[in-house]
């Protein structure tokens, strides 16, 4: 009971914090996965989809949306902080159009990567398809606002990208191709150069203001501590060193790029280590569950096979790091974007 108590108001006390720093940034645009996808793959078709119960059941309302969280995502909170809206809406989402858009909008496609071969795995929307939508959202937006103001308020956004988990997790690991095409590092070398084109193409079409996630701990992901099992379930380290790697790569690229592209601020937010932290240490955030998920029996279930049928679900997801095998809860989300707006995107404010 007393630790129930102590992360409810944990989890009340950050929430405040975040709401008392006033905002700089008149919208949050948003690209990527899972991690950041509202409900973009709903319109799609693709059997990674979360728009069902439990999903969603912690939401407004209790509703799933086609996050993949019992609640909010991180990029709502990102945009709760700046002052603007408690939910990013899904850009292919029919019930919400250029009025609803104009303050934040996600192309994001869960199961997406920066490698279009990724994509192709579960039939998703490819990372250079979000950018073809993202143009069609400028068009839209300058008929609404006009150029110059469209402009302006386009390079006083943030843009904000969270891909690449699944680039290795559903692509580089589980199949041949790329891994008898690449070793790891230049794999990861690879995805690095789409991810500075792309940042390249955004910063060409006006935007100014761009933070770009590293990987987090991939090996302690419960799915992947599930295929541990002859190592105790413990976190996989090949994967961690892969994601640590991965991100110094992507922290120097990020280096380079402010140098050469005049008046962009570009930061690298980096998950790794406070998700860690949470993991080693989840008696200090309330977290009674570090090793397996809130939905199902914790060990493999996501999307489809955590369904409300399911008679393992927990019944308090605040006690879980993880809601299904591969994806926070709100409450992880919560603290990760709480970091993530304290530390590195404080440059935008």
């Amino acid at each position: 009971m007393a630790i129930k108590v102590f992360s409810f108001f944990f989890f009340v006390y950050l929430l405040v914090e975040m709401h008392e720093i006033s905002a700089m940034v008149p919208a949050v645009i948003v690209f990527g996965d899972s991690t950041v996808d509202p409900g973009n793959n709903n319109q799609i078709s693709t059997v990674l989809k979360s728009n069902f119960a439990p999903y969603g059941r912690d939401y407004f309302g209790g509703q799933p949306t086609g996050r993949f969280s019992n609640g909010r995502i991180a990029t709502d909170f990102i945009s709760e902080a700046y002052g603007i809206k408690p939910a990013i809406p899904a850009y292919l989402d029919p019930k919400f159009d250029i009025r609803d858009f104009a303050t934040g909008v996600s192309f994001a496609s869960a199961g997406t990567g920066y490698d279009n071969a990724t994509s192709d795995v579960l039939s998703v929307i490819p990372f250079w398809k979000e950018m073809v939508y993202y143009k069609e959202f400028q068009d839209k937006l300058r008929g609404y606002l006009g150029n110059d103001i469209a402009n302006h308020h386009l390079s006083e956004s943030l843009h904000l990208i969270s891909i690449g988990t699944n680039d290795f997790l559903e692509n580089y690991y589980p199949f041949p191709t790329r891994s008898s095409e690449y070793p790891v590092d230049k794999y990861e070398i690879f995805l690095i150069g789409i991810a500075s084109n792309f940042i390249r193409e955004l910063y060409n079409l006006g935007a100014r203001k761009i933070a770009i996630n590293g990987l987090p701990p991939m090996g302690c992901l419960p799915l992947e501590r599930t295929t541990n099992i002859m190592h105790g379930s413990a976190c996989i380290e090949e994967y961690n060193d892969v994601a640590k790697d991965f991100n110094q790569k992507l922290q120097d690229s990020v280096t380079e790029l402010n140098r050469e592209l005049g008046g962009i601020q570009l930061v690298m937010s980096n998950p790794y280590y406070k998700l860690l932290e949470m993991i080693q240490n989840p008696i200090l955030f309330g977290f009674e569950n570090v090793a397996t998920a809130c939905c199902g029996t914790g060990y493999f279930e996501m999307s489809y096979m955590c369904d409300r049928m399911n008679p393992f679900t927990c019944s308090d997801a605040n006690k879980y790091i993880f809601w299904d095998s591969f994806h926070p809860t709100e409450k992880t989300n919560f603290i990760l974007a709480d970091h993530a707006f304290k530390t590195t995107l404080t440059v935008f404010r």
